[in-house]
């Protein structure tokens, strides 16, 4: 609001008060225990009962009463929350996970289904969100409930469960991590026995989101994924390129349906109903008979929730004539949604949602009317002001989540306003005609993809851009530093002679960080011959073949990860990859490489095991019109300054340790006159075959890629032979498998070896320095996943 541009109304802020605390306790009691909460309601109930009977002495009694509100506010959130808590703790249900006993359980799917990241060379679970009714012991003895609870599920019958449907599946307990009111987490060892059958409502809304998903099946991968997910939040066909273009872009919320959705569904009912001539009373009924509709048919996740009771009020507002309760109406949704259900107190989605909204309502409107009153056309005076008092009100929970600001989240939403409606409209009407009209439900998905492409589009460039996004303090302290920078800023441009000084300072940091980020990093560094890229739990090493040019050697667990370290490398094709065996911590990401690049050939070892690695490969080679094509010991390749020989394997290995991994393909690579050994996850096995058969000489390299993350599994006479002067180890942050191994670390560092280690150093180059070696790391940046 500004201060002098206008005499604008002051919000209402009545309940907010009292929404904050009850949101601001349920999330304190979600981390206490429950004699903990008891405490802190009483405690808040006792400073509310004193703070009410000194009123009528205090001289100020309007922030007496807020304060009471507040005190009221942080009692309601702990009770409701401590009653939750005391169910969650049961002593029957805690015996039975703490003994991590096998059980039958009886229960209730609360969501659908969903795919998680599985551990690399797994296949990815399913999270199944559940309430457990009955669970039966090992002894027999029936626990009943409800509580809440998780299943982790690899059977494919788990997949097409729908919301209320009841079901019994055996399964072992075990602990939660805590946060939250799931009381067990059950590792099912097989599919689940269906009891009846869901409500129709569930069943109605299946068939649609399933209708909608075959209405997009003909069209490109990339819109035909984002569709469900923009119109339903069905993410279960986005690619993963795609869905990371919209984190680093700030975008995710359109993957999640929320406010914007709702009011685009509500907003659409209600211009027909104005067009049809329709009176209040009746445009509010139908809005309302939508509203319930589109909340079943996405499901009633936390957001969808809050939306949903946000635009009842603020439907009810609107037949009562009253649109400036709409504040009021979001901080009762608050609270009651959080006294309902607590879970929603700590649930960052609902965190953005609200936000987006609380900014929407405080900022926007004020920011629209100055920009109109200083010439901005209507329209465009919206389009500004709606994406940038979200970005702002949703700017500090983002930067406590992912540790970054980013830079281009306002221009990228502002440049997708346009498409967000029609691409919404059209995809649920494709929804609810696929039951009865197939062949329309294609026609109108493939309308509703043109916009689609647009997002994607958008998301791809803003994500490509260098110091999209800068590192900020993570964390509760990061939300609260950004928060008062960002309330410090609104307060100065309340001012007329501040309000200049402001937006210099805010082009001059923004136009100054850029800059600082592309060419004060450092990287990457003058003369490297290879970096080992930073992509978790697995290997992507780059060797440079020219400016803009590289051959890549494995892709890592996740596309992100290589495609972001090629974009810091600068490289916009890739001249060759090469594919060292086929488990996912190597082939997950292949995606990434392909992600905007020219590929020219794709090599791999002649073993062609594990087939799901496999077919990822052929699928991303294929989709970038080339193929793969296995390479032999001997095999030879140059281009540029790089020049590769296959060493390895020798001839097919056959019931070792890990067949995968010891026929992994073995190279030695020449950069500038530097020798290198990528040994991809050979283990001892391979590294002894090798060893054997060709010459010592061929060993012997001034760079190694230690084999296999740094594993135990290690040859000494192939890394005495090897003798190099760095020894760099992919490997990712506390991993599961204990990489690196403490001896191997030891024995390198006694051979005289550097060890460079990707889990603490980030990206990590080699470079020629004079006639030797150097080494230059890049840093684990803060927030980043590793």
């Amino acid at each position: 609001m500004s201060g002098d541009d206008g005499a604008d109304a002051r919000p209402d802020l009545r309940l907010a008060g009292f929404a904050a605390a009850v949101w601001l306790a349920a999330l304190a009691g979600l981390h206490l225990s429950v004699r903990a909460t008891g405490w802190l309601a009483a405690v808040a109930a006792g400073l509310a009962l004193a703070a009410g009977l000194l009123l009528r002495r205090a001289p100020i009694r309007r922030y007496g009463w807020i304060t009471v509100a507040v005190l009221l506010g942080v009692l309601c959130g702990a009770a409701a929350t401590g009653a939750r808590l005391a169910v969650r703790d049961a002593a029957p249900v805690r015996a039975l996970v703490t003994e991590r006993a096998l059980v039958t359980a009886e229960l209730v799917v609360r969501d659908d289904p969903r795919r998680v990241r599985g551990s690399p060379g797994r296949p990815a679970p399913l999270l199944v969100r559940v309430d457990l009714v009955r669970l039966t012991g090992p002894d027999g003895g029936r626990v009943t409930g409800p509580v809440r609870g998780l299943v982790l599920a690899t059977d494919p019958g788990w997949q097409g469960l729908l919301p209320g449907q009841r079901v019994t599946a055996r399964g072992r307990l075990a602990e939660p991590r805590g946060g939250d009111l799931t009381a067990a987490v059950l590792s099912a060892s097989g599919a689940p026995v269906r009891q009846g059958v869901p409500s129709r409502a569930q069943r109605a809304a299946g068939a649609l989101r399933a209708g909608l998903q075959r209405a997009c099946e003909p069209l490109p991968d990339a819109p035909g994924g984002l569709l469900p997910g923009l119109v339903v939040g069905d993410t279960s066909r986005l690619l993963p390129e795609v869905e990371e273009d919209f984190r680093a872009t700030g975008m995710t919320h359109l993957n999640a349906v929320s406010g914007s959705n709702v009011a685009i569904v509500v907003g659409a009912v209600l211009l027909l109903a104005r067009w049809a001539r329709a009176g209040p009373r009746t445009a509010v009924a139908l809005c309302g008979l939508a509203l319930v509709g589109f909340v079943v048919l996405v499901r009633p996740s936390p957001s969808v929730v809050r939306a949903a009771a946000m635009g009842a009020i603020g439907l009810a507002a609107l037949a009562a004539g009253r649109p400036r309760a709409a504040l009021p109406a979001l901080a009762a949704a608050v609270a009651g949604l959080v006294l309902l259900d607590p879970d929603l107190a700590g649930d960052p989605g609902f965190a953005l949602s609200v936000c987006a909204t609380g900014g929407l309502l405080l900022l926007a409107p004020g920011w629209r009317d100055a920009l109109r009153r200083r010439g901005v056309p209507p329209g465009l005076a919206e389009a500004l002001a709606v994406p940038a008092a979200a970005q702002l009100a949703c700017g500090p929970v983002i930067a406590g989540l992912s540790a970054t600001v980013s830079l281009v989240a306002v221009p990228a939403n502002l440049l997708v306003v346009p498409a967000v409606a029609p691409a919404t409209v059209l995809g649920v009407l494709a929804a609810v005609l696929s039951p009865v009209w197939p062949g329309g439900a294609e026609f109108l998905a493939w309308l509703a993809s043109w916009p689609a492409r647009w997002l994607v589009t958008v998301a791809s460039h803003g994500a490509g851009l260098p110091a999209g996004n800068v590192p900020w303090l993570g964390g509760v302290a990061g939300a609260l530093l950004l928060a008062a920078v960002s309330v410090a800023l609104l307060l100065a441009a309340r001012r007329r002679r501040t309000r200049r000084v402001v937006a210099v300072v805010v082009v001059a940091v923004v136009l100054g960080v850029a800059p600082i980020r592309l060419l004060a990093s450092g990287w990457p560094p003058r003369g490297w011959v290879v970096v080992a890229c930073a992509v978790g739990q697995g290997d992507a090493v780059v060797l440079p073949v020219a400016a803009g040019r590289a051959v890549v050697v494995d892709a890592g667990p996740e596309p992100s990860g290589v495609d972001g370290c090629l974009r810091r490398l600068r490289i916009r094709e890739v001249s060759l990859l090469v594919v060292s065996h086929f488990h996912a911590d190597h082939v997950g990401g292949v995606a990434g490489v392909f992600r905007g690049r020219r590929v020219g050939a794709v090599v791999g070892p002649p073993w062609t095991e594990p087939p799901y690695g496999v077919a990822q490969v052929r699928e991303a080679a294929r989709r970038g019109g080339t193929r793969v094509d296995p390479v032999p010991a001997g095999w030879r390749w140059r281009a540029g300054t790089v020049e590769l020989a296959a060493l390895g394997p020798p001839y097919p290995l056959r019931g070792s340790r890990s067949d995968p991994n010891n026929n992994s393909l073995v190279l030695t690579a020449t950069v500038a006159g530097v020798r290198i050994l990528l040994a991809g996850d050979a283990e001892t096995e391979e590294q002894r075959a090798v060893r054997e058969t060709v010459p010592a000489a061929a060993i012997r390299v001034d760079v190694l890629k230690v084999p296999h993350h740094g594993s135990a599994y290690q040859d000494p006479e192939f890394l005495a032979a090897a003798r190099p002067a760095v020894a760099l180890i992919c490997v990712g942050v506390d991993n599961d498998y204990g990489h690196p191994n403490p001896g191997l670390l030891g024995r390198l560092t006694r051979g005289g070896a550097r060890v460079m280690r990707t889990d603490t150093d980030g990206d990590v180059a080699v470079v020629r320095a004079g006639a030797g070696l150097a080494v230059v790391a890049r840093g684990v940046e803060p927030g980043r996943s590793r």
